[in-house]
């Protein structure tokens, strides 16, 4: 079977001098005319049904109508709309759907939404943090509404999922797992949050300047023992490239290959425990740069490829140390102990 890829890149959403932008997308053209073991495939707007698994209807109606009047900010984030947003947010979360349903019906083995506005902020009741709709979220609810009866969100980006955190945070068939700078926006993600699921929702939250040594150590001793546990039968991952070290908005410290290890990882543990199923979802990142050599790793994980040639970006700096830290996690958890 075949990778395959969607691509929304949303040219109506864009507001002056936003970090969130069209542009973020620029340097994917050239990698997209030189993957020859992937497929795109081709996004449908996401229905009201669809996206209202996740979020209240009222907040969708009141997207719908503000975007009449837009451009408008609407989070303090800030988070913006305008005529097109509306549309745009369908649009890229039947991106995240199609993907899904091409993994779920074998037309491939995995998969890639390449999305814009993001997701992983907006909450069932809130559109928040460049995020309108939870297309990650709406996404596995779509393979929840099928045969699949539990399934895992893996978070990357540098700040923390709170709205997928709160989608799932009542679900017993929805585990999540956030890695992300501590301290930075939204604010939330401490480890001990949510005690009742402990062991199906664990955050990890870490320290500026933690880099590839510390994030092989938590897919090796959480992300591994987490999934082994809850046992999903399909992974998502939201992945924020924010989390590279030169990322304008943030301070952690992965490189191109720390991406691809990671996502490598996560492939490997889906061929292992969900017969293979695993759909990438874009998020954060905002040096355009960074998001194409992000996006090739990714692809190279999903297509058993090694790392592409000619990247070499090292963290320029020394990482912090998180022994400690993930230790707590893991004893709070009760994973690999």
């Amino acid at each position: 079977m075949k990778t395959v890829y969607t691509v929304v890149p949303s040219q109506g959403h864009q507001y002056p001098d936003h970090p969130e932008r069209p542009g973020r997308l620029d340097e994917l053209k050239p990698l997209f005319a030189r993957l020859s073991n992937a497929e795109q495939i081709e996004a449908l707007p996401a229905t009201v049904e669809q996206v209202t698994r996740v979020h209240r209807p009222q907040l969708v109606k009141a997207v719908e109508e503000v975007c009449k009047e837009g451009p408008a900010i609407v989070d303090y984030a800030p988070t913006y709309v305008t005529q097109t947003s509306y549309q745009d947010a369908l649009l890229a979360a039947g991106g995240a759907i199609a993907c899904t349903r091409a993994v779920l019906t074998e037309d491939a083995k995995n998969a890639f939404a390449i999305v814009r506005p993001p997701g992983h902020h907006a909450e069932p009741d809130h559109v928040m943090g460049f995020c309108i709709f939870n297309n990650i979220a709406i996404a596995a609810r779509e393979a929840l509404s099928s045969e699949v009866e539990r399934v895992m969100v893996v978070d990357f980006d540098a700040h923390h999922g709170n709205g997928t955190q709160a989608a799932c945070i009542d679900d017993e068939r929805f585990g999540f797992v956030s890695t992300h700078q501590w301290g930075i926006y939204p604010g939330t993600g401490w480890f001990e949050d949510a005690p009742h699921a402990r062991g199906r929702l664990v955050n990890v939250p870490l320290d500026a300047f933690a880099g590839d040594e510390v994030f092989a150590r938590v897919a090796d001793e959480i992300f591994q023992p987490v999934v082994e546990k809850f046992r999903p039968q399909m992974l998502f991952v939201s992945a924020g490239f924010d989390s590279h070290w030169s990322d304008p908005l943030t301070s952690l410290g992965l490189s191109t290959r720390g991406f691809f290890n990671i996502s490598q990882k996560l492939v490997h543990l889906a061929e292992e425990h969900c017969s293979g199923r695993i759909v990438f979802v874009l998020e954060g990142g905002y040096d355009p740069h960074n998001v194409a050599n992000g996006s090739a790793a990714v692809f190279d994980a999903l297509t058993n490829s090694t790392l592409s040639q000619g990247v070499d970006d090292p963290f320029p700096r020394r990482e912090s140390d998180h022994e400690g830290r993930i230790d707590q996690i893991r004893k709070w958890h009760g994973i690999g102990v």
